[in-house]
């Protein structure tokens, strides 16, 4: 029987909660910031550090991957050792690494500092949820969740329009170095502000056998995925990695089924309906929606011939439309409930990636490219609160941070292998078009050329409306009361101790 730390309910003042939701708020922008800060930096980055074509995805998803598998890990501690100190932790490491980063002179340097920013990133972002569906309560709730969405959301648009002026106009180390600040700032805010809240037993470990073997078993998968530019699928290469991957992760579900005494992921835990059918459409959307932004920064300035600058300005109406997204999903949470918002948006996504999957290479802006992706950013903020209150429904507060930590673990798996299998397919469909040679970054000069690309581009999208039809026939497994339950999940105040 778990031994709990004695009780404190101190009464938070109103003022107190308001900078509780921004500090949240801002350190969820940052960590969803710097999964795309990067994107319009990625042929500037591809150059200077020399990425191959298919490799260069590895800024994007080694920070997504380390993300994903410690996620759950981080979660559990927040759980176990006070959602103060994993946030702090969380803050400082992120930090540390984003300078790192920023420092980088070879690939490698940067893949690393990228997974341990994605390691920061995993202890920091789930107390962020946690401690908005612990704090705020009853009709104050779906408004905290709507802000969390919206801010985490614009974080997405708002990064290709950050990194877009500071690789212009500095360099790209600077979108990196953008959130040493921020950082400072969360670390200082939550030191003064933030309560401790924890589930203390001196019998709780942390399964980091588990953390380790999901991410490397995730990885295996991604390297296999990304060699098949390479090595084709049926190659022994190929098939060797995959069953590596494959091993790794069957090694993970054993850990947690039979061997770990405090598992990473009660397996218990996965056979509630809201649960398990919520994470996965977050999947699936997840796999879908990381895609746009890589692509569209490498179509606007490989094809379309942008400046980053320029880029970056091109993304702004969709950190509006995120934000309109989000803000709608909080004003409809309580009277249509969450079951309509996650079947509008999964639909309105799935329309948008074919409407944008019919790119030119002697196209504009304006012509292909805006309508098709305010869309497909409107349904991302549409989505993002409906799905956390699903996924979080019907679970008590002390197992707050294992959901949220699963639900965005499921995002960042489903953007990290979605990643890489589109990507993949692009590069593939590059490369047949060109006769067996992908053009290097900054080498799209004469049209044969962008349109090979384009066509690559093009089959991204359509993969993506695909996966995003998956979505549509998968939210049917939610419950269609969900949005009851999923308000009044908060309605017993949690026990946290102020700070000293």
């Amino acid at each position: 029987m778990m031994s709990q730390s004695p009780p404190h309910a101190p009464v938070l003042t109103t003022r107190r909660e308001n900078l509780i939701l921004a500090l949240a708020c801002i350190a969820q922008f940052m960590v969803i910031l710097d999964v795309s800060v990067v994107n319009v930096a990625l042929p500037s980055i591809g150059v200077s550090l020399h990425y191959s074509a298919t490799g260069l995805q590895w800024v994007v998803n080694a920070y997504v991957l380390a993300f994903a598998g410690f996620l759950l890990l981080g979660g559990r501690a927040a759980d176990l050792f006070g959602r103060r100190k994993i946030f702090l932790l969380g803050a400082i490491l992120f930090s540390v690494a984003s300078l790192a980063g920023g420092l980088a002179t070879t690939s490698g340097m940067m893949t690393g500092a990228r997974v341990a920013q994605g390691l920061g990133g995993a202890f920091l972002s789930p107390a962020t949820l946690t401690i908005i569906v612990t704090t705020f309560q009853g009709p104050r709730l779906p408004k905290a969740l709507g802000a969390w969405g919206a801010v985490g959301g614009a974080g997405g648009a708002i990064g290709s329009l950050l990194g877009g002026i500071l690789t212009a106009e500095l360099s790209w180390r600077w979108v990196l170095f953008i959130n040493i600040p921020i950082g400072i700032a969360v670390i200082v805010g939550a030191v003064l502000w933030l309560p401790e809240m924890s589930r203390k037993s001196e019998s709780s470990k942390l399964d980091i056998a588990g953390a380790v073997l999901v991410t490397a078993g995730l990885s295996t998968l991604v390297y296999a995925i990304v060699g098949t530019a390479t090595h084709p699928w049926g190659s022994g290469t190929t098939l060797v990695w995959l069953a590596i991957g494959v091993a790794l992760l069957l090694a993970f579900a054993l850990v947690e089924t039979k061997i770990a005494t405090d598992p990473l992921v009660p397996f218990s835990f996965l056979v509630k309906r809201t649960t398990a059918s919520s994470n996965v459409v977050m999947l699936l959307i997840g796999s879908a929606f990381f895609s746009m932004w890589y692509f569209l920064t490498l179509y606007l300035q490989e094809v379309l011939g942008y400046s980053a600058l320029k880029t970056g300005f091109a993304f702004a109406p969709q950190a509006v439309a995120i934000i309109f997204g989000a803000q709608t999903a909080s004003r409809l949470m309580a009277k249509i409930g969450v079951w309509k918002l996650i079947i509008t948006g999964t639909t309105l996504a799935m329309i948008g990636f074919f409407w944008i999957g019919h790119l030119s290479a002697t196209g504009s802006y304006f012509g292909g490219v805006f309508f098709p992706a305010i869309l497909i950013a409107f349904a991302l903020g549409l989505l993002f609160s409906p799905l956390a209150a699903a996924a979080t429904s019907h679970v008590d507060h002390t197992q707050a941070g294992l959901a949220s930590g699963l639900l965005n673990t499921s995002r960042q798996i489903g953007g990290a292998l979605g990643l890489a299998v589109l990507a993949t397919i692009a590069a593939s469909a590059t490369t047949t078009a060109t006769g067996g040679q992908h053009p290097s970054f900054g080498a799209a000069t004469s049209l044969a050329t962008k349109q090979a690309l384009t066509h690559g581009y093009n089959l991204a999208f359509l993969t993506a409306s695909a996966i995003c039809l998956a979505a549509v026939v998968a939210t049917f497994l939610i419950p269609r009361d969900t949005g009851k339950a999923s308000l009044s999940a908060a309605q017993t105040s949690p026990q946290v101790e102020l700070p000293t």
